[in-house]
Parts: C-alpha cells; structure tokens; sequence
C-alpha cells in the first residue's frame, strides 16, 4: 500500500498532536513511516530516512534490535501487567535499583509513570502535597523559564515556557513565574556570556525576592533547553541556579527526559555534567530506546524524609494504570544491558565532537544564523534577519517547513521547530553517517536559501503554516 492510501485514512480518522484544525482532514503530504532499521526509517513508498530526531529524542539505540523485542515477547508470555496499586512487579524493581545506582546523592527512591509529561505532573503533585503536609499551604508557587518545554499534560503545559506556540489551550497561571531563557544568541545586547549569565542570576533571585521565598514551591529546569531550541546555557548557570535556589530552600526539579540516558553520554548530567544534586530528577524517552512509554522520577531520602512528620497519614494519591509495567520494564531493562555492553555512552561522548564541529560548518550558509548543541543534541536556527516585519512567526514556520521538505525529499528526517531544524539522532549513529547527516541538511538549507532568493531575499510576504504551500505562499 502507498503512502496516498494510508493518508486518506490518517485525514478521514486521526487527530495528531499539535494539528491545525482549519488544516483538519485535508493533508495531502504527511510522511506515513512504514519500517525501520539502523538510524534509518522508510515510509510506506519505500523511501529511506536517516532518522535526525531519532523519533523524538528516544530511540537511542536505533530500530530493529532483536534483543528488546524478544525482552519484552518474554515478558509478555511470562507477566504482561501487574497494578502498582497492590503489588509490586520483580522488573520494576530491578530497574529502579539501576536508576537508583546512577542517580546523584541520595535520589534513591524511583517512582514511575507512563512518559514525560506524566513525570514532570507526578513531581509537581509530590511537591504540591509536600507543602501541605509541612503546613505551608501558600508555598505553590513555580518558577520556570522562557522556552523551556516539560510536557503536555495540564501541569506540565504550565510550566512549559515556549511562547511561540500558538495555541487557546488554558494553562495554570496566577502561580507559574518564568525567568528568561539563557539562550546568549537571542540576547545580543550583552557583551560576554559572562555578563548575561550574572544577569540570568541577578534576575533568578530578583524573581524569588519579589515572590517571597517562602511562597516558592519549586524551581523546575531542563540541563539543556531542548525543544525549546537546544539552547546550552552559559558556563556554570546550571550550577549558580542550583545555589541560588538551595540558598533560598527552594526544591530543585531537574528535567533529564531529554539529557538522561545517554543523550549528552552518561546516565544523568546533573552532577556528572552541571555539578548539581537536584531534590527531583526526571526521566522518560531514552529509558526504553524509545521502544514502550516509559517515564518516572528519582527522588531525594532527605525530601521524603521531611514528610516523616505528617501526623494525618496523608496519602500521595498519584499513580497511573501503566505505572512500572513489567513489560515496559522489561524494554528498559534490555536497552540497559545494551547500553553496557556496546559502551554506547563512550561512543557519544567520542562522536559527538565530530558531530557538533560538522553541524558547525552551516554557518556558512547565509540562512544559517546560529548552529548550537552538546552532545548529540543540536539545533540549526534560521538567521534572525529573515524575520523581521510584523509577520515574523509565519515567515519563521515557512523557512523551517522548507527546510524540512527539502530534507525529506533528499533522504534526511529533521524536526522543523519553527525556524529550528532539531537534529538528535540515535546514539549509535557514526562518523561516515554524520557526514551523510550534515550533507543532505547543507543541500536542504541551500535550496531553501534559493527558494528565498528567487523572490528577493526576505522579501514580506504572506505565509501558510502548511508546508505543501510554503514555497507557494513564498511566492505569492
């Protein structure tokens, strides 16, 4: 069957995330993936795919690993589901004891949820109930920062600070504070990094001041902003908002669903990389290699130990269906294995230099204003003077959708973010397929620059969000 029959399908019966409705039913390009295999996927027309966002930021290891699907066929046929309302299941606990020998401090105990989102929600409610039972009922308040992205679900949209997306979705409000994004190329008006990181910091504790410490619940904060836009905070922001905030007595969440499990090559980068022990760690994505949801948080002794207290005997009534299922644990547990046994954290850490230093080399391209990442994370931003004019945000979509189908069309997947072009590709990607990676997305950025130039360069124009009709409404 061919890509144009199963689209028919998708427009008649699927509502996917973050769709247009006026848009609803009416895709006539949606790439329908089929297989895949290696760092590689192919849609339903039989076309290869170098996989850049390694599905999104999770299938660490690649597709067609023998050794997950049969873990996971094994379990299945053993014990398909157990509920954590009542029993506890043997997988589950050999995983948590795995995180828990990986994770900072004292972040021993694990509790699990279904993904990200569920993560972040279950951590906020944790601390929710936390100022309760120590009688500080005022003490709710959230901080966070522009561009930081922590998920979908109702808590976590809050605190999710990516301004550009356009939505009517309703979001908790009145205690939910950001910070300024540390992002030093979109604040051009500091000298040095050095300059804007005080600034960051200056403006942290300004923040908590001004609320009222004791009225602070939280401070949630990404490692590296990554849907946001990669963006790689200032040398030893991470760990200067971390004093800040323990100087304060502010719990510390650490969103590692993107750098945990080997994204940046290790484990968790809070105290191996940024040289914190957060209260919170989250997780999800690569726990699995992206093969079944799987997500959760490590927690501190010392956190927990400060409900001892709790005379009422309240209950943390958070939990979810799926919560440590085996099966899912079991995917954990053989992408584990391989991540020792093929030292795949090393190989990151050795191949992403080259992979950063290639990635660099776009910034040649006119279009290309900024190419930033560590790891293997990056993000490839359209220069900012494409989008000058009170159209900014549609000509910004237009760009990136350019980009992304000209990508496609030469054989490279890429996550357009806007004007970003994310690329994350699984971890056991090698030096000869990041030159074909860095190629194909050179060739797309060029072609898009030419789409451009042939209606006189940045030229105001008006644009669709739909990527079939960015080139046309380039033009019009």
């Amino acid at each position: 069957m061919t890509s144009e029959h199963f689209r028919r399908g998708y427009n008649k019966h699927l509502l996917h995330p973050w769709a247009n409705f006026n848009e609803l039913g009416k895709d006539e390009n949606k790439t329908v993936i089929t297989r895949g295999e290696g760092i590689y996927i192919y849609d339903a027309d039989g076309n290869r795919l170098l996989d850049g966002p390694a599905g999104m930021w999770c299938m660490q290891l690649g597709y067609g690993r023998p050794e997950i699907a049969e873990a996971v066929s094994k379990q299945m046929n053993q014990l398909a589901y157990t509920s954590s309302w009542n029993v506890v299941n043997d997988k589950e606990i050999e995983l948590a004891s795995r995180i828990a020998s990986k994770t900072p401090g004292d972040l021993n105990r694990i509790f699990f949820t279904t993904c990200g989102s569920t993560a972040v929600d279950a951590a906020l409610r944790l601390c929710q109930l936390a100022s309760n039972i120590k009688g500080q009922p005022n003490r709710k308040h959230i901080l966070s920062r522009e561009s930081a992205y922590h998920g979908s679900s109702f808590l976590a949209a809050s605190v999710t600070g990516k301004e550009r997306d356009k939505s009517a979705m309703d979001v908790l409000i009145d205690k939910v504070h950001f910070i300024s994004e540390p992002c030093f190329y979109h604040h051009p008006s500091f000298a040095s990094e050095e300059e804007f990181c005080d600034f960051l910091i200056d403006e942290l504790e300004d923040k908590i001041n001004e609320l009222g410490a004791e009225n602070i619940m939280c401070f949630i904060a990404e490692p590296i902003l990554a849907s946001g836009g990669v963006i790689v905070p200032p040398k030893d922001y991470n760990y200067r908002c971390w004093e800040k905030v323990k100087k304060y007595g502010i719990t510390y969440i650490a969103d590692e669903i993107v750098t945990g499990f080997g994204r940046l090559g290790h484990w968790f980068v809070s105290e191996e990389v940024m040289g914190i022990v957060p209260d919170i760690i989250t997780f999800a994505k690569g726990i699995t290699a992206g093969h079944i949801p799987l997500g959760g948080y490590a927690v501190s002794e010392k956190f927990l130990q400060e409900l001892s207290d709790d005379k009422e005997g309240f209950m943390y009534a958070n939990g979810f269906t799926w919560s440590g299922n085996p099966v899912a644990c079991a995917a954990a547990l053989a992408s584990w294995d391989i991540f020792e046994k093929e030292d795949v954290f090393s190989h990151v850490k050795e191949i992403s230099t080259y992979f950063q230093q290639q990635l660099k080399t776009l910034e040649q391209i006119p279009l290309v204003g900024e190419v930033r990442g560590v790891g293997l994370m990056a993000a490839v931003e359209a220069s900012m003077q494409v989008s000058n004019g009170n159209d900014r945000l549609e000509k910004d979509y237009a760009v990136g959708e350019l980009v992304d189908s000209h990508c496609q069309q030469l054989g490279l997947l890429v996550r357009p973010l806007i004007n970003l072009c994310i690329i994350s590709p699984p971890l056991v990607i090698i030096e000869a397929q990041v030159d074909e990676l860095v190629s194909i997305l050179k060739k797309g950025l060029e072609l898009t620059l030419a789409d451009l130039r042939e209606q006189g360069i940045w030229q105001d124009t008006e644009l669709s969000h739909n990527t079939s009709n960015a080139k046309r409404a380039l033009s019009s």
